[in-house]
């Protein structure tokens, strides 16, 4: 049975995902911030909650994680007009969430199974964003996906030869509420318009992509980035 940690378990594409990594059979041990529903508390304000959280799913799963799935993230705007200090602020924020704790956790991750010699899974769900940036008030969450996507990428190269394998996947809109307040405020249905799918994704397409990366993705996939927009960010 693969034993999978899956961060951001709680709401949109995270709970999504836990529904569809259990439906196949796999032990899923989620996290959210509050933690509660069988959820594993982490706050990822916190230096030192991706370590911890690590070794109490490793606790919980007997010792050994097949997959990590690096889900977490914060979408909250930080328009340029704001005070200074909230302005840095919302960018601390957002890079600890958002890239801190995933490159903490895959660093666990990584370690952890070139002790066990057995290799390993990474799925990082970073976002369209990342590569084609994203609106005035969004710098910082561009910016921690796009870094996001070179960590994914080195881990690929660095440990390939070991079985340690990284997958990336980039969704643009989706049906989540974390995205509510920008569609809204980015005119909602006439973000249709740049979309030649019609819609936006819903958690479900994103989820049965985290799970074919985590089970299914053949290994010479490693590296790769799959994009899931509607056709709105081509490259």
């Amino acid at each position: 049975m693969t034993t999978i940690l899956l961060t951001g378990a709680s709401r949109g594409i995270g709970a999504a995902a836990r529904t569809t990594l259990a439906a196949r059979g796999c032990t899923v041990i989620g996290q959210s911030t509050a933690g509660g529903d069988g959820l594993l508390a982490a706050d990822f304000t916190e230096p030192a909650a991706p370590g911890q959280l690590w070794d109490a799913a490793l606790e919980q799963a007997g010792g050994s994680v097949d997959v990590l799935v690096n889900n977490a993230g914060l979408f909250r705007a930080a328009p340029l007009d704001m005070a200074d200090a909230e302005w840095s602020a919302a960018w601390g924020e957002t890079l600890r969430i958002n890239l801190d704790s995933a490159a903490e956790l895959s660093r666990r991750a990584v370690r952890h199974w070139q002790q066990r010699g057995s290799g390993g899974r990474i799925v990082h769900v970073a976002s369209r964003a990342g590569h084609r940036g994203d609106s005035p008030a969004h710098w910082h969450y561009a910016a921690s996906k796009g870094a996001m996507l070179a960590l994914h990428k080195t881990i690929a190269r660095a440990y390939a030869a070991e079985n340690i394998l990284s997958f990336a996947i980039t969704p643009g809109f989706t049906d989540t509420a974390m995205a509510d307040d920008y569609l809204a405020s980015r005119g909602g249905p006439g973000l249709l318009a740049d979309i030649p799918l019609g819609r936006v994704a819903t958690p479900e397409e994103i989820a049965g992509i985290i799970a074919w990366c985590a089970l299914d993705a053949p290994p010479s996939l490693t590296g790769a980035t799959l994009d899931a927009n509607g056709a709105s960010y081509v490259r």
